[in-house]
């Protein structure tokens, strides 16, 4: 029940700010896209003030590593074309 009223409440605040800004809601697409961006952004930016209060470095290499997966999702995975070709057994079957 909580998540749903930390979302109500998320969602009046961004009804305010679209008010204040004079953006009718629902928004242009691009507005929204914009708005979508900066959320994913703004997830990233807790766990990095997290890191550096704790006097770690916030590398490149950190990033990627942990906050890339989560703002991209999980990226897809490429198969070997000749591995699907092959028969059982390891022979290429053409």
């Amino acid at each position: 029940m909580r998540i749903y009223l930390l979302s109500l409440g998320a969602g009046l605040l961004v009804g305010v700010v679209y008010s204040l800004l004079g953006v009718r809601s629902p928004a242009p697409p691009i507005v929204a896209l914009v708005g979508l961006l900066g959320i994913l952004i703004g997830e990233q930016a807790v766990p990095m003030v997290r890191q550096m209060l704790r006097g770690a470095p916030v590398t490149v290499g950190w990033f990627v590593e942990h906050r890339l997966p989560h703002l991209c999702g999980e990226l897809p995975k490429g198969t070997d074309a000749r591995a699907d070709r092959r028969e059982p057994g390891g022979r290429s079957a053409g």
